[in-house]
C-alpha cells in the first residue's frame, strides 16, 4: 500500500502545507529563484515566506534564500491563504464514530481546498470545529452539489474507505430537479464517454469506449419540472450534469450546462438542484452494512 507523504511543516488552522516537486532539470541557482519563477506571487512574498521559515524540503530542513536548487526534490510550502468570500452555510454532521464521519454538505461549499477555495471548505471547517487534524475525504463531491460526503477520522482508516469508491462498491443515489419532458422515455440507462480537459470548465461527451453510466428515473413532475432519481455506476467529473443536459433536461441552477454563465463569488442564490441523497456500502473495517441518507430536500418550485 502506498503511504501518504507527510509534510514536515505542521498543520495550521486546519490547513496542510502545499507540496511542490521541483523539475528534473533547470538553470536556477537557488530554490528561491525557482520559486520566484514558479509561484504566481511577487518576489517579495517569496522572500517573506523564506524568512518566516514557511518553506521546507522533504527532510524538514528550512529553505532560505541561499539554498541551492535541487532537481527532482520535494518542497513543502505554507502560503498565505487567499481572501475568500465566506460561504454562509455549514456542513451538518450526520454520523461520527472512531473511523468515519458522514456530513451533509450544503451547496456552494467546496469539499476540499482547491484554487480560490481554501479555508471556505468543508474539510478545513470540520477539522477546526471538531478538532480532527487527520480528517480526510474518502471521495469527492462538487462544490455546487449538496449532500452526503464521507470523511475518515484518522489516517489508518483513509485507504479502506477510499478503496470502496475506487472499486465502485458504494451504492450512490442522487436527486435532481430539471425540466420535465413528457416525450423523454424513462427510466433509462445513459451510457457515454465523458472527458474533461484541464483548464476547460465543461466536460464533454466524445466518441469512444463508454466510461460513464447513469440510470435516470422520473420520480414525480409538476408545472413543467421533474424530480429525477439518478443512480451513477461510475464517477466521471460532472457526469450527472452532462447526462441530463444531453437528454435535453439540464439541471436547474447549472451554470455550466448546457451553457456557461457567470456567477459572482458572493451570489448564493439559485443553487444547482443536485443532491447526493444516499450512500450505502458494507463497512470495510467492521463489516456491517451502512446506509446514510441526506436530510436536505430539493423543492419542485422554481
Amino acid at each position: 500500500m502506498r503511504r501518504k507523504l507527510r509534510s514536515p511543516l505542521p498543520q495550521r488552522d486546519g490547513l496542510d502545507a502545499a507540496r511542490l516537486r521541483t523539475p528534473d532539470a533547470g538553470s536556477w541557482a537557488t530554490m528561491r529563484d525557482h520559486l520566484v519563477d514558479r509561484l504566481p506571487i511577487p518576489a517579495d512574498e517569496v522572500d517573506r515566506m523564506l524568512r518566516e521559515e514557511r518553506v521546507a524540503d522533504r527532510h524538514g530542513r528550512f529553505v532560505d534564500a541561499t539554498t541551492p536548487f535541487a532537481p527532482g526534490d520535494l518542497l513543502w510550502l505554507r502560503r498565505e491563504p487567499p481572501v475568500e468570500v465566506p460561504v454562509p452555510f455549514e456542513p451538518e454532521v450526520l454520523h461520527r464514530d472512531e473511523h468515519l464521519l458522514v456530513v451533509d454538505k450544503p451547496h456552494f461549499l467546496a469539499t476540499t481546498p482547491r484554487g480560490g477555495h481554501v479555508a471556505e471548505t468543508a474539510l478545513v471547517r470540520l477539522r477546526r470545529r471538531l478538532e480532527l487534524p487527520e480528517l480526510s475525504p474518502a471521495h469527492r463531491l462538487d462544490r455546487l452539489t449538496a449532500g452526503l460526503v464521507l470523511f475518515t477520522v484518522h489516517e489508518a482508516a483513509r485507504r479502506p474507505y477510499q478503496l470502496l469508491f475506487q472499486d465502485r462498491a458504494v451504492r450512490k443515489e442522487y436527486e435532481a430537479i430539471a425540466p420535465h419532458d413528457p416525450d423523454l422515455a424513462l427510466p433509462r440507462v445513459v451510457r457515454s464517454r465523458i472527458e474533461k480537459e484541464r483548464g476547460v470548465l465543461q466536460a464533454r461527451e466524445v466518441p469512444g469506449p463508454v466510461n460513464a453510466e447513469t440510470r435516470v428515473e422520473l420520480v414525480e413532475h409538476r408545472d413543467g419540472l421533474g424530480r429525477y432519481r439518478l443512480r451513477p455506476a461510475t464517477g466521471r467529473t460532472h457526469q450527472l450534469r452532462v447526462h441530463l443536459a444531453a437528454l435535453g433536461v439540464p439541471i436547474l441552477g447549472d451554470e455550466l450546462y448546457p451553457a456557461v454563465r457567470e456567477r459572482a463569488a458572493d451570489d448564493f442564490t439559485d443553487p444547482l438542484r443536485l443532491l447526493a441523497k444516499e450512500l450505502a456500502f458494507d463497512d470495510p473495517i467492521t463489516g456491517e452494512p451502512r446506509r446514510f441518507t441526506s436530510r436536505r430536500a430539493l423543492s419542485l418550485d422554481r
